[in-house]
């Protein structure tokens, strides 16, 4: 730890990450922030989640019940790219009027150019993404990215992916993402699982947990995936539960589709929305918090390795409300402590 440094004392203002002080050089895990949420199709602000969870994470008590002092490992961020900030404005004025008109642009010459301009931009961001994982991998420590919509870590996916073939993807979300090019953007928040499965083929297995709301060509293609894809719905999810089977037990189940090494992706959207109401895309249903938490602590208990996470979708509230960026907040410890517990970093308590 760094000499001085109290974890129990309150968080000061412009501290890093859950008020911590370490370096991105120093630091076990390295927070990547990706604010850009251009091609959202109904609720907006995503690209504000980054600086919520930064600003709520110094509220979190450093010490965790279930992973024990995870703040020792070292935890850092990097600073919230302002060229990814440009880059979303700029992607953001063309695509709003690609949405407003349902992606149905053809014979639009305006539109057409302004698509791909989005799609260029978007590009650029996975290709950014992409390098700065990267680099956090190449140094031996782990990557937490935070979005931005869900198109964000499609480059840190690829990243991981190219350092742990074999990787398998544990999906929480309240949508399956796996529309192709949805409203004719190649990197849709709609689309980014549909990607790693059509472009990076080092990702060994796709596993959806929380799906409640999807196309019936999104179904079939999962279905046609020869098992790469498992979705876990959560209308099935909660029939087991009626039935009397427990958490526990289904937890067992879904960690048992998980190849060795896991990367988690985690729309908060997949949570219960009384816990993120203000994120883009709400749908009713979805996971309490202690069931996300289980489903985490099942993946580790299980053997399996983490080895990077992302949390996307998050959606400050209006006038200053700062509850889904608390939630986010908590949720990325707890991501966190499991991902270092799951690699020897992090000791749970006795």
């Amino acid at each position: 730890m760094v000499k001085g440094f109290d974890p129990g004392a309150a968080a000061m203002e412009g501290s890093g990450i859950f008020g911590l002080p370490f370096s991105v050089e120093e630091a076990k895990v390295v927070v990547v922030p990706v604010p850009y949420a251009a091609t959202t199709s109904y609720g907006g602000g995503a690209e504000r989640g980054p600086e919520a969870i930064l600003r709520a994470s110094r509220q979190v008590d450093l010490y965790d019940i279930e992973t024990g002092r995870p703040y020792e490992a070292g935890i850092a961020m990097l600073e919230i790219p302002g060229e990814v900030l440009a880059w979303h404005a700029d992607a953001r004025r063309d695509a709003e009027k690609i949405v407003a008109r349902g992606g149905a642009i053809e014979g639009d010459p305006a539109l057409v150019s302004g698509l791909a301009r989005v799609d260029s931009l978007s590009k650029r961001v996975n290709d950014w993404t992409e390098a700065a994982t990267a680099k956090v991998l190449a140094r031996g420590a782990l990557p937490a990215i935070i979005g931005g919509d869900h198109s964000t870590p499609f480059g840190a996916i690829r990243a991981v992916a190219a350092t742990h073939p074999g990787v398998g993807i544990l999906h929480v979300d309240a949508h399956a993402d796996l529309r192709d090019a949805y409203e004719g953007f190649s990197h849709s928040h709609a689309s980014i699982m549909r990607n790693v499965a059509s472009l990076v083929p080092n990702v060994a297995k796709i596993v959806q947990v929380g799906i409640r709301d999807l196309s019936e060509e999104e179904h079939a293609f999962a279905k046609s995936s020869d098992g790469r894809i498992v979705t876990h719905f959560d209308a099935h999810l909660v029939a087991r539960q009626f039935d009397g089977e427990t958490w526990s037990k289904i937890v067992e189940t879904v960690v048992g589709d998980l190849p060795t090494d896991v990367y988690i992706s985690f729309d908060i959207d997949g949570l219960d929305p009384t816990l993120c109401p203000h994120t883009g895309t709400p749908v009713p249903g979805g996971l309490s918090f202690q069931q996300a938490c289980a489903l985490l602590r099942g993946v580790v208990r299980s053997g399996r390795r983490i080895v990077g996470v992302d949390v996307n979708e998050v959606v400050p509230g209006p006038d200053g409300d700062e509850w889904d960026g608390n939630v986010a907040a908590r949720l990325l410890y707890k991501l966190i402590g499991w991902m270092l517990v799951s690699n020897g970093l992090s000791t749970p308590p006795t």
